[in-house]
């Protein structure tokens, strides 16, 4: 593991000095001597710790050892335990013998006198508070031993080896652990592949049972029921006519006549056959048929009856209706054969010949045309390609909630999820592998908003309607720290942790009044958009908004922090420098508030979502220039209506993420009344093309986001029912 790290080191040091950045590598190596943990060198942790004994510094080695307590030793079992103390207690021996044999009598006593409190308790220690007034403490019998060079060196190298080993447990420890995580990767990706060839295995079985159907089956869809009926009556009584011309003579010389079977007519239904007295029907099985006599030409005038009478048909009248057949018959596959013929260069030709259906051309081409046919014909949001750039391998509900969802939000490692609904309560949970509830958060005061921290990503931000927030741990299950804002502002519309980690902006407004001019409308509220500091937990500045402070509904950080887009209830969209702390540019977007604001993939352009139901695609390199509009439906964009009983209506006004894009920005995940939507962006056309409906909401979706971090995308839809469905999508690569 040293000798990784140290070749590790070597390798950037070579390419910064290849490079020519100088001030990178002078700024390494000072980090790299600040390094506590010495690139995990063990004679480098000792060598550190020798020079706080001989440059008498206690703060820093007990500061030192707290750290190394902290960072490795705490991972240990508790058996493990005693060792570690016995070691603390021998290095603070080792620095008293030192302080002792540097005749640094004062040395000896500081210690003392700021170790009191921690070892007057402690039995060890008991016999070694009268070492500051003895003489010759190396001639006392109790503490000969610890003055001589052989104790020194058997505690260095009992230290040596014991953070060795602790060091290589936990290098095995990392190496297992993604193995196995390797091993699960690889399982799931066989699971993948299994069930691919599973599908694929399926369609190739539908398709090969497709091909050796009959002509009329194959194109039932073209025909009614009825017809199909006669189609397939004349087939047979055609195939029992040829079958007996042969025996017709040898049945007349036996002198062997029967009366004629009257057969089902097309309009009765078979149990209506079935059940009728002296009548059989036709297509009961071959073998009767080839059993009942053949009807003299006189006896097969009156062998159909019309539709719900017993009076025979002429045969000139049953020409007539199986004309009138084939012309129906004719003029439905002339509509299909022009469907086709858009979707297809040559179709085969279909002919009608005696009552069957005769189709030119191998199966294949049938087969072909009947695809092509139906993927023109059928809707589904895709139109030139049937294969689907996205493969829902799984769709999960999260079903904690009782009231509508405002929130919710995965944490950059993509392993949790925070969700708030509109009661304020907060549900921390995880889907991988199994779908849990890692923690609730009830507050006396209304939650409103949330994020996740970047750096460390278990932190939570919590923002409140009383002008307060609250920094979460969601492995402690505790709050770290409580910040008031303001209090002429209470409402925390807004947060938005920077990617450095350093900082969170924070929007604050007031509560909305109504506006002096119109009694029936509420204007913009006031509000102020703030930087805080995560280290020191104070404000660091008040951002400047112009014309006038407004609420602030949405922010937005770029990549690295160093941009940050906001969206404000008075519908404009301003863009800061965080370097510089101030406004670059600022434009009005929307008529009414800007509901939802975000970065493109290469940040070039910003998204946005406003009150008057417009998705617009922003230049920040020309203020106010719109690149792109794009339509989406009403229920996309909000306000949100959930209809009930009786009349009943709820609305819910936008506050989470409306839209979140995918790992390389093509798509974008939208809300809708029943579930998720992906839409690609189309650059011959300038608009999204409708990819895949994701489904299983009873309710509208209200706010969405798109996890990229694992291998599989995962959406996440929220509804107002409280309901969170999590769809696990798989990339498929383009032929």
């Amino acid at each position: 593991m040293t000798s990784a790290v140290e070749r590790t080191d070597e390798l950037v040091r070579e390419y910064l000095m290849y490079r020519g950045f100088t001030s990178a590598l002078r700024q390494m190596d000072m980090e790299i001597k600040a390094d506590k943990d010495k690139g995990f060198r063990v004679d480098k942790i000792i060598e550190q710790l020798q020079h706080f004994v001989q440059s008498f510094d206690l703060i820093g080695l007990r500061d030192y050892w707290s750290y190394l307590d902290k960072r490795f030793f705490s991972r240990l079992e508790d058996v493990y335990r005693p060792t570690v103390n016995k070691l603390r207690t021998s290095l603070f021996r080792y620095y008293l013998v030192y302080t002792v044999q540097s005749n640094r009598t004062e040395k000896t006593q500081e210690f003392f006198q700021k170790q009191a409190l921690e070892l007057q308790g402690q039995s060890e220690w008991r016999d070694w508070f009268v070492l500051p007034f003895i003489k010759d403490p190396e001639q006392n019998q109790t503490f000969s031993t610890y003055f001589t060079r052989q104790w020194a060196d058997t505690f260095l190298v009992s230290l040596h080896n014991f953070l060795s080993v602790l060091f290589q447990c936990i290098f095995d420890r990392e190496v297992q652990r993604n193995v196995a995580i390797f091993e699960e990767n690889e399982m799931l990706r066989q699971m993948v592949f299994a069930l691919q060839a599973d599908q694929t295995r399926l369609r190739k079985e539908e398709e090969h049972l497709h091909h050796r159907l009959p002509s009329y089956v194959q194109n039932m869809d073209r025909l009614a029921d009825t017809e199909l009926y006669v189609a397939s009556f004349y087939q047979r009584n055609s195939n029992l006519a040829t079958q007996s011309r042969g025996g017709f003579f040898s049945l007349l010389s036996q002198n062997k006549r029967t009366t004629a079977k009257t057969p089902v007519v097309a309009g009765s239904s078979p149990t209506q056959a079935s059940v009728s007295s002296g009548r059989r029907d036709p297509a009961v099985s071959q073998t009767s048929k080839l059993k009942d006599p053949v009807p003299s030409s006189k006896e097969s005038k009156s062998v159909l009856s019309s539709p719900g009478t017993n009076e025979p048909i002429s045969a000139p009248l049953r020409q007539r209706r199986l004309q009138d057949h084939e012309k129906e018959r004719k003029e439905l596959l002339s509509k299909q054969a022009s469907v086709s013929s858009r979707c297809a260069n040559s179709p085969p030709r279909v002919d009608s010949i005696d009552g069957e259906i005769h189709v030119d051309g191998n199966s294949e081409q049938v087969d072909m045309m009947s695809k092509q046919t139906r993927g023109c014909g059928e809707g589904g949001g895709r139109t030139g390609s049937n294969e689907q750039p996205f493969i829902k391998l799984s769709q999960e509900e999260y079903a904690e909630h009782h009231s509508s969802i405002m929130h919710c939000r995965v944490d950059c490692s993509g392993r949790r999820v925070a969700s708030l609904d509109v009661d304020g309560v907060i549900k921390v949970w995880s889907f991988n592998p199994l779908m849990q509830t890692k923690a609730t958060i009830m507050s006396k005061s209304p939650l409103l908003s949330l994020e996740w921290a970047s750096k460390p990503d278990r932190l939570l931000l919590l923002g409140s309607g009383v002008g307060t927030v609250r920094l979460y741990d969601t492995e402690a299950k505790k709050n770290l720290c409580e910040m008031a804002i303001d209090d002429i502002h209470p409402r925390i519309l807004s947060l938005a942790w920077s990617p450095s980690g350093t900082s969170f902006v924070c929007s604050a407004a007031a509560h909305s009044p109504r506006s002096s001019d119109n009694m029936s409308g509420l204007g913009p509220a006031q509000g102020r958009l703030l930087l805080w500091d995560t280290k020191t937990v104070k404000q660091q500045l008040q951002f400047s908004l112009v014309p006038e402070p407004v609420a602030i509904n949405c922010t937005a950080f770029n990549h690295n922090g160093n941009l940050l887009v906001t969206g404000a209830a008075d519908g404009i969209i301003r863009l800061f420098d965080m370097q510089r702390y101030e406004s670059v540019m600022s434009w009005k977007a929307h008529e009414g508030e800007v509901y939802s604001v975000e970065f493109s993939y290469d940040e070039n352009t910003v998204f946005s979502i406003g009150e008057d139901g417009k998705f617009i695609q922003w230049n920040i390199h020309r203020s106010g220039v719109k690149q792109s509009e794009y339509v989406l439906p009403s229920d996309a964009t909000g306000p949100f209506i959930l209809s009930g009983y009786s009349g009943y209506k709820q609305v819910q006004v936008p506050r989470g993420r409306l839209f979140a894009f995918d790992s390389e920005g093509n798509y974008v995940l939208t809300c809708s009344s029943n579930g998720g939507v992906i839409y690609k962006f189309s650059e011959e056309e300038k608009g999204l093309e409708n990819i895949m409906a994701l489904g299983g909401h009873k309710a509208p979706v209200v706010t969405v986001d798109w996890c990229t971090a694992l291998d599989c995308g995962t959406c996440l839809t929220a509804s107002m029912d409280g309901k969170i469905k999590l769809s696990t999508l798989l990339a498929q690569k383009s032929c």
